[in-house]
């Protein structure tokens, strides 16, 4: 089936500019996701299943500390819920790619709980859809068009020449990548000529339409400010999305795109499927302090457990004061292997 460029529902375009505040709503709604329960293959060896726990959390074992967020339950939750709200900002699409023809090999790195790779295998039935990650955290029960692996994108590919993707795509990798342009290189190298890469990337900062400054959310303003410090010292920054448009041309592709969208968080807008998102985007986004915070602050910051959640339940009480018309950025970015 050939992907079809309907026009997508709000946000309808990039850069939809200010949003319109409904004055009449009350609060933001309260939106929970549930997540079917993962089995692992006995093929797994034991080092990649001997998980580091940490202040409540659980983090991936294999290349043990090369990234910073946990892979537990709640984890996967979020992982979940943030899927849904990507297809949310798509109109239930996947990607903003302009793929033409039906995909053979398709690669999906960081793939997490394997959501966006299993929607694609179950909607491109001749495509072979690999996905792969650090945490083998994927379901069991897949379509037969997809497979999932332990990996580290980071590592040397091991595709053969004759293994080479008509797509690849890869979502919140911000925090996870010391080495972006030897990243696309890699990808180039492993596309077929005139096949697309998109990175679908969230800004990690938190924007006020009405509050540019966040004069209002002062702990979330300093939040922000120690995360970004954090992940540049430790060698992979997390506000990484808008430098993906010109780290793909550097890298060598052509037709490079980087749509842009704001997405809510919270019921405050007046247009009824930003309200929708931006509810899903509201639990989503305080399900992240923790999540994203934790062993940055403790061990890159060096805080202890104490005051590290003193201030991640501050910015909560911030994010969800339906007073502050808080906002999140998300780019699509993707770009194509030239023919020649």
């Amino acid at each position: 089936m050939t992907h079809q460029t309907e026009t997508i529902v709000q946000p309808s375009a990039p850069n939809p500019g200010i949003i319109d505040i409904d004055t009449e709503f009350a609060d933001c709604a309260s939106i929970s996701a549930t997540v079917g329960g993962s089995s692992l293959g006995t093929s797994l060896s034991s080092s990649i299943l001997e998980y580091r726990y940490e202040n409540g959390r659980r983090y991936h074992g294999f290349r043990n500390g090369s990234y910073m967020l946990p892979n537990d339950e709640a984890e996967q939750e979020r992982l979940e819920l943030h899927h849904h709200i990507f297809r949310l900002i798509l109109g239930g699409r996947l990607f903003r790619a302009p793929i033409t023809a039906k995909p053979k090999r398709v690669l999906d790195f960081g793939t997490a709980t394997g959501a966006w790779a299993i929607d694609f295998a179950d909607e491109f039935h001749t495509a072979t859809v690999i996905g792969n990650d650090l945490s083998p955290i994927q379901p069991s029960w897949v379509p037969p068009n997809c497979k999932f692996y332990v990996d580290d994108v980071e590592s040397e590919w091991v595709y053969t020449s004759d293994e080479a993707f008509d797509f690849i795509h890869a979502r919140g990798m911000g925090g996870s990548i010391k080495d972006w342009n030897t990243l696309y290189s890699r990808a180039l190298q492993h596309l077929k000529p005139g096949g697309w890469i998109e990175m679908q990337e969230y800004e990690a900062w938190v924007h006020s339409d009405d509050d540019p400054t966040l004069k209002k959310c002062p702990n979330t303003s300093r939040w922000l400010a120690l995360l970004d410090e954090a992940s540049i010292k430790f060698g992979k920054r997390l506000n990484v999305a808008g430098e993906q448009k010109q780290n793909l041309i550097n890298a060598g592709f052509k037709n490079v795109q980087d749509d842009i969208y704001k997405v809510p968080m919270g019921t405050w807008p007046k247009d009824p499927k930003l309200k929708e998102v931006g509810a899903f985007q509201m639990e989503h986004m305080c399900s992240c302090i923790e999540s994203f915070t934790l062993a940055l602050f403790t061990r890159i910051l060096g805080w202890n457990i104490d005051e590290t959640k003193v201030l991640c339940d501050a910015v909560r009480k911030e994010f969800r004061d339906p007073k502050n018309h808080l906002l999140t950025v998300f780019h699509f970015v993707y770009g194509q292997r030239p023919t020649s």
